[in-house]
């Protein structure tokens, strides 16, 4: 009986899958519809991310003499391990004349796999473009398949858009804050004692502050938040642990007519990070 305890253990147990670190070299075959320019070619995404947000570049290609180079943004969600990819601009292209570029939108879910001695990871899913049409507006793009798997090298120059202070830590979530006004102000301080703490701010993945030093004056960061931009996401990350280990700060939020403090702190395996979700605000009904 113990023994098929423990088996049924391991068998629940590979039904549940661990959230995953998916930074770096992801490539594998894009499938088209079959009346497209290229049915099946080749795919390689240079994933970073921090937090949920998703950034880095796509190459679609078949040859040298056919490809596409694109930027794309996205979210991974840790307990799903659901991850959405949004292409978001071309940064160049060469294919042939009759053939137009479809901008895609990517559904993938991870999964780890493999034998005793190698265990494969990979990006599954299905891709489409929202608007059903590529970038000449009347094109059709059918929806189709897409399969990836973990690389160590890229076949490209590797465009690291992010520090590897911001991707190798962890963004360990402080707070998240409900509000509902369209401008957020954020003031960074040194928490206690001034010893030498520098940080840089990112937003959403872009940086908005880099390698400052907390003082008592303070860092401010104004960032904006509205029914169309819902969610934000602001990762402080300790460029150094100052005399006093580890980097901490001393976060005011000012939302509207609410104030939050927050006590944030970064050290070399952790970064810390708010998320600021947007509530459309009341309006309460007049009597007559």
């Amino acid at each position: 009986m113990p023994r098929q305890i423990i088996i049924v253990v391991m068998l629940l147990s590979g039904l549940f899958t661990e959230a995953q670190d998916i930074n770096g070299i992801w490539k594998g075959k894009i499938v088209m519809a079959p009346s497209g320019c290229f049915p099946v070619y080749n795919i390689e995404l240079q994933l970073q991310v921090a937090g949920t947000r998703i950034t880095g570049t796509a190459y679609h290609f078949s040859d040298s003499l056919n490809y596409i180079k694109e930027n794309f943004e996205g979210n991974y969600n840790r307990d799903s391990n659901l991850v959405i990819i949004k292409e978001i601009g071309i940064v160049t292209f060469k294919i042939r004349e009759d053939c137009v570029p479809c901008i895609k939108t990517y559904t993938l879910t991870y999964h780890r796999g493999g034998g005793n001695v190698v265990t494969e990871e990979q990006l599954r899913g299905s891709w489409a473009t929202p608007s059903g049409k590529a970038i000449d507006g009347k094109t059709i793009c059918e929806p189709g398949t897409i399969v990836l798997t973990r690389f160590e090298k890229s076949s490209f120059k590797p465009e690291l858009k992010l520090p590897p202070s911001l991707t190798k830590r962890k963004a360990e979530l402080v707070k998240e804050i409900k509000v509902d006004t369209g401008s957020i102000k954020i003031d960074f301080y040194d928490n206690g004692q001034i010893d030498g703490d520098t940080i840089s701010v990112y937003v959403n993945n872009m940086p908005v502050v880099s390698n400052r030093m907390l003082k008592t004056q303070p860092i401010s960061v104004s960032i904006k938040i509205d029914n169309i931009r819902t969610m934000q996401e602001v990762i402080m990350v300790g460029e150094n642990l100052g005399s006093i280990p580890p980097n901490t700060a001393l976060m005011i939020v000012t939302a509207g007519d609410k104030r939050y403090q927050l006590y944030l702190t970064s050290d070399e395996q952790k970064n810390a990070m708010v998320r600021f979700l947007y509530e459309k605000p009341v309006i309460a009904s007049k009597n007559h």
